[in-house]
């Protein structure tokens, strides 16, 4: 068991696997906050999905009118369906592509150009910026992630 533990606490000392930990948090809580965000949207415009999120507005028909789509919260909404579209399949490549013995350096670029990319396009998303601003940084963010696959299918299978 003892050496279970050894095992284990030496990933931390990996670099490339501290920087995937730490841009992986960083992107995670970003997620996170496209929750509270589309959350605060839903309050300040009073548009809710569920009746029994309109009980504070009154009962019957007078709450019924909480229960409505807002583009504002749609967007938010938007934005963070695409988070977990592509932050997801981000945390599954990069572990396996940190545990593949990349250099530190391009590690650090693939993991600081993601977390860059994902941060512009959720700005993109809720101010919104124009096109193609917030397409460009889903390709960049999508293209790491991609890049990321490509080194770990290579060093797995050897292509």
């Amino acid at each position: 068991r003892r050496a279970e533990m050894a095992k284990s606490t030496q990933l931390i000392d990996n670099e490339v696997f501290r920087a995937y930990a730490t841009y992986t948090a960083i992107v995670l809580l970003k997620m996170m906050l496209m929750s509270l965000i589309t959350a605060y949207f839903r309050i300040t415009r009073k548009a809710f999905v569920n009746p029994e999120d309109t009980a504070s507005f009154g009962k019957g028909e007078s709450a019924k009118k909480y229960l409505r789509t807002d583009p504002d919260v749609e967007r938010a909404r938007r934005g963070h369906l695409n988070d977990l579209e592509n932050i997801v399949p981000f945390v599954g490549i990069g572990l396996l592509y940190a545990l593949s013995g990349p250099e530190l350096s391009t590690a650090l670029l693939h993991f600081r150009i993601f977390t860059g990319a994902r941060i512009l396009h959720t700005f993109a998303y809720l101010i919104p910026l124009p096109q193609p601003g917030r397409g460009l940084s889903w390709a960049v963010g999508y293209s790491v992630t991609f890049s990321m696959a490509y080194k770990v299918l290579k060093t797995a299978w050897l292509l």
